[in-house]
């Protein structure tokens, strides 16, 4: 007969995962990592850590703490009990891009997310605590992976660093130009752990950012790498009443594919979806507007148009689709209202917003609306990442 499970629920109770104050543990994402990586090779690289935080905090005498135990994780996206592939989720937000490749079989085995509000609504869902700032990770202590992922933040990169080189005779790459930016952080895992491919998205700006050196910096560095790099720019309104359009790089490792993977961005489905489908029947008042803010959003928008500007807000369309929401979303809803008939608009429920992005019912918003707004509107769509992701894994996969 075999062991019997403990539940998720009950080692978050004893991890204080119920009750502690947001914040940022490295000890939690150990031992939450080792949890679910306890039964793969995976587990090597977190069992010190997680087994020192269990003894400082005399976690091993509660009865629900059995580690070694099989685990049931009563959570709404647990991992896959059998993998075809192991990736990691750097800059991970709420989980956007794992929650698409956990869909397609895969077996997340490290993920880091610097946000502490983020970070417990990652916990929540995925029964994994995050590690903090991928600053201070060591790269080498990273699990092997097949595939990277990401929605790294976009830095302007100096050229200073390169005229010092250049002025005292020492030949320099893109790699060198990306240092002290985020993005020089995915460079580095990159390099030190050679996944077979990865996924990486930005905003459509990055392309045109600073003349195009930005991202000639950016695409130039993962050719250096060793990496085939295919790019292209896709709308998230093929699978959301939502027009969000992001730049999406894709990358195969040349020593594995030779440059020859049989890679193509897919042909996306018919866009036809519409906001009404996304609106919940009955909403509090809470989230209309009060007369003081929707009169300056009007004052706002008239004094702009005056002056021949199209800033203002942005009066939805049943039957069309929204503008892009944004991390700002919480500070007026501006971009997104919701005409109501008799009354001032109103802004997006945190649940409408999870479903703008794609995110299934079940998905669970533990933070305030103000944080809900920011995490959705730094988020990814979803279902947008699920269709590129089966495209990347088949091509993988097969060859």
């Amino acid at each position: 007969m075999g062991k019997k499970a403990v539940k998720y629920s009950e080692i978050r109770k004893t991890l204080k995962l119920d009750t502690r104050r947001p914040k940022v543990d490295e000890g939690l994402a150990a031992v939450t990592h080792y949890l679910q990586s306890k039964d793969n090779g995976a587990k090597f690289y977190y069992v010190e850590n997680a087994t020192n935080y269990i003894e400082e905090n005399n976690l091993v005498c509660e009865p629900a703490f059995q580690y070694e135990l099989p685990i049931e994780y009563d959570i709404p996206f647990p991992p896959p009990k059998n993998s075809k592939f192991k990736f990691i989720d750097l800059f991970a937000g709420i989980g956007g891009f794992r929650m698409a490749f956990q869909n397609l079989g895969g077996k997340c085995v490290f993920t880091s997310e610097w946000d502490k509000f983020s970070q417990k609504t990652y916990e929540a869902n995925y029964g994994e605590v995050p590690f903090g700032d991928i600053t201070k990770v060591n790269e080498n202590l990273i699990p092997n992976h097949d595939i990277l992922l990401g929605g790294f933040p976009c830095q302007p990169f100096s050229i200073a660093g390169v005229s010092k080189k250049n002025s005292l005779g020492k030949a320099h790459g893109f790699k060198d130009e990306t240092q002290g930016t985020l993005f020089f952080d995915i460079v580095r895992v990159i390099e030190a752990k050679r996944p077979k491919a990865f996924l990486l998205e930005n905003v459509k700006n990055l392309v045109s950012h600073d003349k195009r050196r930005t991202f000639k910096v950016i695409k130039g560095t993962l050719e250096e790498l060793g990496y085939s790099v295919h790019a292209k720019v896709l709308d998230g309104k093929h699978f959301v009443p939502q027009h969000r359009e992001r730049i999406f790089l894709v990358g195969f490792d040349k020593e594995v594919y030779n440059g020859e993977e049989k890679f193509e961005f897919p042909e996306l489905p018919k866009a036809n979806h519409i906001l009404e489908d996304i609106l919940q029947p009955e909403v509090p008042e809470k989230y209309t507007l009060s007369d003081k803010l929707w009169n300056y959003l009007q004052a706002y928008a008239a004094k702009h148009k005056a002056k021949g500007n199209g800033f203002g807000f942005g009066l939805a369309n049943f039957e069309g689709i929204t503008r892009t929401i944004s991390a700002r979303y919480y500070k007026d809803g501006s971009e997104i209202l919701i005409p109501q008939e008799g009354k001032n608009p109103r802004r997006l429920t945190p649940r409408e917003c999870a479903r703008l992005q794609g995110y299934p019912e079940n998905f669970i918003i533990p933070v305030s609306d103000n944080q809900a707004y920011r995490q959705f509107g730094n988020s990814v769509v979803m279902p947008l990442i699920q269709f590129l992701g089966k495209e990347i894994i088949n091509t993988m996969l097969e060859e």
